[in-house]
């Protein structure tokens, strides 16, 4: 139960985060979903350097590890929403920022993840 408490303490903190990113990033003047870009790109570093740093080293305990992974990336990451936004370029026709966006959130995306595990190496 106290795994459940962590990762659902963390998922708060997580989900408040993300909701002021895209307060203040996700205008109806941008093309591009800015504000979910940014919590997906951040998030997938932040996880790569908990995740590196937890497998080179001791110093993490597994409560520290579900309540910032598990919990806080998990919350602050948005697939649901970055699939939603896709679905709202394909509806209004807007098949060139559907493609800019979702090629360049996982080519970003998956290169934080390994520059946040290179980081970790680096600590």
């Amino acid at each position: 139960m106290k795994q459940a408490i962590l990762v659902f303490i963390g998922g708060g903190f997580g989900s408040v985060a993300r909701y002021f990113i895209g307060k203040y990033l996700n205008t109806s003047g941008n093309y591009i979903p800015y504000g979910t870009f940014l919590a997906n790109i951040l998030g997938s570093l932040l996880i790569g350097v908990i995740l590196g740093y937890l497998s080179k080293t001791s110093n993490m305990s597994q409560s520290q590890s579900l309540l910032l992974a598990s919990g806080f990336c998990g919350g602050f990451t948005t697939f649901s929403t970055f699939a939603y936004e896709n679905q709202l370029f394909i509806k209004n026709g807007d098949y060139f920022n559907f493609l800019v966006y979702t090629f360049i959130s996982l080519l970003v995306g998956f290169s934080a993840v390994f520059a946040g595990i290179y980081i970790s190496k680096l600590l």
